[in-house]
């Protein structure tokens, strides 16, 4: 039998999460190991991945499923962590590249609010401290699986920021309920990703999200919690029923530059772990399942009312204008104060971060097959809806 390199068996990848997790095997309730068998099963068959490959995605599963089985047992052996409550959470959503996650490090700034960091989304077990919450040695081992990444793909930060105590999105946090788009962006899993977009019971997913902001929060709690990632558009009706006082910011830009510079985002990062990623296919298939993510997502928003929710629509072209004048927008329209002390924060933040600190991320739409004028057709309902002018 031919040696492939790293296991993406089930079995074997459960083994390890259980082992490295001390032992436990309580996975919690709701769907887990059929999505994970979906999952693994798409990277054999579609992945086209390369021994390195193998080997990021198999470490991927082990460390989703040992952080669930963490998140679990943790709950059992805390049991205070079921008492937590999550009051008018604000949650950044919209296309890719629209801005959302400076904006996500901007908000962080603000003392009242609680954003998950990195290093805590990857290393959530046991729950952070308050006291040692800038001192913790998961810092440290977080920040320590970053330089390969910078070293085999050095683009990769002038497109999107890392680090151990930067911002995470929820599309990470999303892997412990194992339905994530994010897998089909780091990895060619288009038949995983039908299920995502199309078969999966999101419902599942926030209620894991809501045990998961609980544990966060339990001996680290802000005023609100401000959380990011598009990966909500999939979901938006669930998490509206999970969370009905929800403060969303929705972020909109010219679609065929979020879909151009997504496609080079994402074949870049596939890059890793494939020798054969073609751009052009990358493109034609997210393009595809944006648009009709996008489209549902606004359709939740328009065939319903939620009276405890607000909405509140930011637009790239703005928030690029005046990052800080958008910020004091989305206070004023949540209804939430703003000290002295947040303002000067967020104001030194963004004067200490502006546009290409880390490089530019430059990228043509005739490098990825993307024709603009095909683009804003497909997404003409939405360009409409918004009246968004072409950049």
């Amino acid at each position: 039998m031919t040696d492939v390199g790293a296991s993406l068996e089930l079995d074997s990848i459960v083994h390890e999460a259980s082992e490295r997790a001390g032992g436990i095997s309580d996975l919690g309730p709701g769907p887990f190991t059929d999505p994970l068998q979906l999952a693994v099963d798409s990277l054999e068959s579609d992945g086209r991945l390369n021994p390195i490959g193998r080997m990021i995605a198999r470490e991927r599963m082990i460390g989703h499923t040992t952080n669930r089985l963490n998140y679990v047992n943790d709950r059992k052996r805390f049991p205070g962590i079921a008492d937590e409550r999550i009051v008018k959470p604000v949650f950044i959503i919209g296309m890719p590249r629209t801005g959302t996650t400076i904006l996500h490090d901007i908000l962080a700034q603000d003392p009242s609010n609680r954003v998950p960091l990195t290093w805590e989304a990857m290393f959530p077990s046991p729950p952070p401290e308050a006291a040692t919450f800038h001192t913790d040695p998961r810092i440290a081992a977080c920040a320590a699986t970053f330089p390969s990444v910078e070293l085999q793909i050095p683009a990769f930060k002038a497109m999107h920021p890392m680090g151990a105590e930067l911002t995470q999105e929820c599309v990470t946090m999303m892997g412990e309920a194992m339905c994530t788009p994010l897998f089909h962006n780091q990895f060619r899993v288009p038949t995983y990703e039908d299920w995502v977009d199309d078969g999966a019971d999101w419902s599942h997913v926030y209620v894991f999200h809501h045990r998961q902001l609980q544990h966060l929060q339990w001996h680290h709690h802000r005023d609100r919690w401000v959380l990011k990632t598009g990966a909500h558009l999939w979901g938006l009706d669930s998490l509206l029923e999970r969370y009905p006082d929800a403060r969303i910011v929705f972020t909109h830009r010219d679609p065929v530059k979020s879909m151009t510079s997504y496609a080079s985002l994402t074949a870049l990062v596939r890059s890793m772990g494939s020798d054969t990623v073609d751009p052009e296919e990358v493109a034609t298939d997210w393009t595809a399942r944006l648009c009709k993510i996008l489209t549902r997502g606004l359709h939740v928003r328009q065939t319903r009312s939620y009276p405890d929710a607000i909405f509140y629509d930011m637009f790239f072209s703005d928030f690029i204008r005046d990052q800080f004048a958008s910020v004091a927008a989305i206070y004023d329209a949540f209804d939430i104060p703003m000290s002295d002390e947040a303002a000067q924060s967020m104001q030194a933040f963004i004067a200490d971060n502006p546009p290409g600190k880390h490089g530019i991320h430059r990228y043509a739409p005739h490098e990825f097959g993307v024709v603009p004028e095909r683009v804003r057709s497909e997404f003409r309902e939405y360009i409409d809806y918004f009246d968004l002018p072409p950049e």
